[in-house]
């Protein structure tokens, strides 16, 4: 499940670079969970050249990110967006346990609006 999973996400991020056959292909196969046989069925080739593609599709993917590292590096903008907001969180959590400052209740509320919005 984690190889559909992480073939869904090369995809998106990398697909347009995939020739339209290529993209169709790893489309039925991932997304539609179509089998290698009723691929084969729909476009009129044989199971070993659906196979072949999109095994040839899923080495483009993964020689893509090593090169480009897009989905990496996206992973890390959400892990600090999420780590952004779990400290605007505690910094609100201390700030009305120790007095509220007007001030920094403002900049925390702004901090994680700028964080929710960069998430999306």
């Amino acid at each position: 499940m984690a190889k559909n999973l992480e073939i869904t996400i090369l995809l998106d991020f990398y697909g347009e670079m995939l020739t339209s056959k290529q993209r169709e292909f790893l489309d039925f196969y991932y997304n539609e969970d179509l089998s290698l046989a009723e691929i084969a069925a729909n476009v009129g080739i044989t199971r070993q050249g659906v196979r072949d593609a999109i095994k040839r599709a899923e080495c483009l993917l993964y020689d893509m990110e090593q090169r480009l590292g897009l989905v990496a590096r996206f992973k890390d903008v959400q892990n600090g967006l999420d780590e952004i907001m779990d400290c605007a969180t505690k910094i609100s959590a201390e700030n009305r346990k120790n007095g509220l400052s007007r001030e920094i209740s403002d900049l925390t509320v702004k901090i994680k609006s700028i964080a929710l919005s960069l998430s999306e």
